[in-house]
C-alpha cells in the first residue's frame, strides 16, 4: 500500500532522491541553486510521492493567501490583453490579488512551477502551461485548477473554459473557397503544443475535404501565433526557388496576420486582389489593419472572466465540472475580398 501524500516528509523525498535533506530544502525554497540533474530528480520524486511542502499544505488547508495565479508559457502577443482584463475584473471584485507567471518548457526539468499551492489559493493554467503529469499531481492533492483554452488530459477531471475552433474555422475557410474561389490556401500553424492550433488545423482540413480540395502538407507553415515568426516563416516560403502558388493565407490568429501582411507586401502582393488574408480572435487592432482583417471573433475577455469565476467557485466549495466552450463568430471585412464599410467608432 502506498503511503498517503499527507504523511510524506522531506526526509522521504531526500532518501528516495539520494540527496541530503538540506538539498531538498534548498530546492523547495529556492535559497541556493541546485544542479539541473538534481532538480530534475527531485521534481520527479516529488511528483511520484505526491509530496506537498509544509507551507504549501498549510496554504492549501487555510486558503489564507487571498491570491490566485495565472500560469502560461508566454505573454508576448496582444491576445493576452483582453484575457487578462477578464481575469483581473473578477479578481478585483473578489478582493484578491493576482500573480502571473510564465513557465517555459525548456526549464521544466530544472525548476518547479513558480506558482502553485505554496503561494496561491488556486490557479488558472493557460493552454500548455503545465504538462499532463503536473496537472494530475495538483488534482491528486486537491489544489483548485481551471484550464484556459485547454481541455483536461485523459482520466484527469479538471474544469476548463475554451472557445469553439473547428466549426468556425471550417466556416472561415469555406467562405474563402465558396465566396472568393480560393483553392490554394496556406495555413499558418500555431505552436504544436497548443490545442487551439490543432483544432483550427482540423477545421481547415475538413473545409478542404468537404469542398473537394486535396490537402497539401507543403501549404502548412509554422507561424506560432507570433507576428515576427509568421513574417520570417512566410518570407522563407516566398524565397524558396520553387515556392508554391497560393491565393489565400489563414494566419491562425490575428497577431500572425500582422507579419503575414508585411511579408506579402514586401513581395508586392495585392491584398485581397492577389491573396486573401484571414485571421482568428478579432483583436482590437484587426479592424485597423490595411486592409481591415476578416477574422473570427473569439470572446477572449469572457473566457478570462468565466474561467476566473469558475475558479472562485471551486474556492467556495461549489461543484464545478466539465468543459465550457464559448461560441465564436465570423467577422467579414475586406482582407478576404469582401466589400467592407468601416463602422463609426
Amino acid at each position: 500500500m502506498s503511503q498517503p501524500s499527507s504523511s510524506i516528509t522531506i526526509r522521504d523525498v531526500a532518501r528516495k532522491a539520494g540527496v541530503s535533506i538540506a538539498t531538498v530544502s534548498r530546492y523547495i525554497n529556492h535559497n541556493v541553486t541546485v544542479s539541473p540533474e538534481v532538480s530534475e530528480r527531485l521534481q520527479t520524486v516529488m511528483i511520484e510521492l505526491k509530496y506537498v511542502p509544509h507551507a504549501a499544505a498549510r496554504h492549501l488547508a487555510s486558503r489564507k493567501t487571498r491570491v490566485i495565479g495565472l500560469l502560461l508559457s508566454t505573454l508576448k502577443n496582444d491576445f493576452f490583453v483582453p484575457l487578462l482584463n477578464g481575469i483581473e475584473s473578477v479578481v478585483r471584485n473578489k478582493g484578491y490579488n493576482l500573480i502571473i507567471a510564465t513557465y517555459h518548457a525548456d526549464l521544466r526539468n530544472e525548476t518547479p512551477p513558480p506558482i502553485g499551492p505554496h503561494n496561491t489559493d488556486g490557479m488558472l493554467v493557460f493552454s500548455d502551461g503545465l504538462l499532463d503529469e503536473e496537472l494530475a499531481h495538483y488534482v491528486s492533492i486537491g489544489f483548485p485548477i481551471i484550464l484556459v483554452h485547454h481541455t483536461p488530459p485523459p482520466l484527469v477531471s479538471i474544469p476548463s473554459v475554451t472557445v469553439e475552433n473547428i466549426e468556425i474555422t471550417k466556416k472561415l475557410i469555406e467562405h474563402l473557397i465558396q465566396v472568393h474561389g480560393r483553392k490554394r490556401i496556406l495555413f499558418m500553424r500555431g505552436p504544436l503544443s497548443q490545442e487551439d492550433s490543432n483544432l483550427r488545423e482540423k477545421g481547415y482540413r475538413l473545409a478542404l475535404e468537404e469542398n473537394g480540395i486535396p490537402f497539401d502538407n507543403n501549404f502548412i507553415i509554422r507561424g506560432d501565433f507570433d507576428r515576427n515568426i509568421a513574417y520570417q516563416a512566410l518570407l522563407e516560403f516566398l524565397r524558396a526557388e520553387k515556392w508554391l502558388d497560393f491565393d489565400a493565407v489563414f494566419t491562425g490568429d490575428d497577431d500572425a496576420a500582422v507579419g503575414v501582411l508585411r511579408a506579402l507586401r514586401q513581395y508586392n502582393f495585392r491584398i485581397p486582389e492577389d491573396v486573401s488574408v484571414v485571421g482568428f480572435d478579432d483583436l482590437g487592432f484587426a479592424s485597423f489593419l490595411n486592409p481591415p482583417l476578416t477574422t473570427v471573433r473569439a470572446p477572449t475577455e469572457s473566457v478570462g472572466k468565466i474561467a476566473t469565476e469558475r475558479l472562485f467557485g471551486l474556492l467556495e466549495n461549489q461543484k464545478i465540472e466539465g468543459t465550457m466552450v464559448l461560441p465564436t463568430e465570423l467577422i467579414v471585412r475586406h482582407s478576404c475580398g469582401c466589400q467592407y464599410v468601416q463602422q463609426n467608432l
